[in-house]
């Protein structure tokens, strides 16, 4: 966590009920959206803390008016949501990608959540051009809520105790996701909200549905078997 460049903070109110930590590498094309999006929920007591991975674009420009505090670090999603949760002051962390966005009751359902489960996560919707992506989002839903295990773009929340307890995201450059909701559900099993996050199916519209099924379940299944996420990281290049 000694990635810091610089930090930037803006007023935000002193005991805010939750803490948004959003990563960022080169996301100036839709950031200013997604984060005014954000900023309405402000004043309900969400600290918005954008920690950015190295852009080479106006990202951190775009965020510096719009967050509560824009921090940048070293690339790489775990260290930047590591980083994020550092300088939180809430009780409560939500991890969110830059293009997933949240309900306008997010706030309400994650406070309510947290009072009887230590951790959780959304539903997903996948927005894009495939006709492929809205039976796509129901098979992620329905093999989280089997499997207790969730994924980054479900929007991971839990009390803060509850991520220091299981000492953050494991700083490798894969799976990072899939690790720490091990290491939770150890803990208890996830909340599994109904209500769904929007996010972006720019991924399977880009390299075709069923080559990024393939990769992906490929990728899962060679790091259950034990395969270093270095190593799974090398063929997963083009999503991170």
């Amino acid at each position: 966590m000694n990635s810091v460049e610089n930090s930037i903070e803006n007023s935000a109110e002193k005991t805010p009920h939750l803490s948004i930590v959003i990563t960022v590498l080169n996301e100036a094309a839709a950031l200013a959206h997604h984060l005014t999006a954000l900023t309405s929920l402000g004043s309900q007591g969400i600290e918005i803390i954008v920690v950015d991975g190295g852009s080479v674009d106006a990202s951190v420009r775009i965020a510096q008016p719009l967050a509560s505090r824009v921090i940048t670090s070293l690339p790489g999603r775990a260290r930047q949501m590591n980083l994020g949760a550092q300088y939180a002051s809430a009780p409560a962390l939500l991890f969110l990608h830059a293009d997933t966005h949240l309900p306008p009751d997010a706030l309400k359902l994650i406070t309510q959540t947290l009072v009887q489960h230590p951790w959780g996560r959304f539903a997903i919707r996948l927005e894009g051009k495939s006709r492929w992506l809205p039976l796509i989002s129901a098979m992620i839903n329905l093999r989280s809520r089997l499997s207790g295990i969730a994924t980054g773009d479900q929007a991971l929340f839990m009390r803060r105790d509850v991520f220091d307890t299981v000492e953050g995201f494991p700083e490798q450059p894969l799976m990072e996701d899939i690790e720490i909701t091990k290491r939770l559900k150890r803990l208890a099993r996830p909340a599994c909200l109904r209500a769904h996050v929007i996010s972006s199916g720019r991924r399977w519209d880009q390299h075709g549905v069923w080559r990024t099924i393939l990769l992906m379940w490929r990728l899962r299944y060679r790091y259950w078997r034990g395969v270093s996420a270095d190593e799974l990281a090398k063929a997963y290049r083009h999503v991170r």
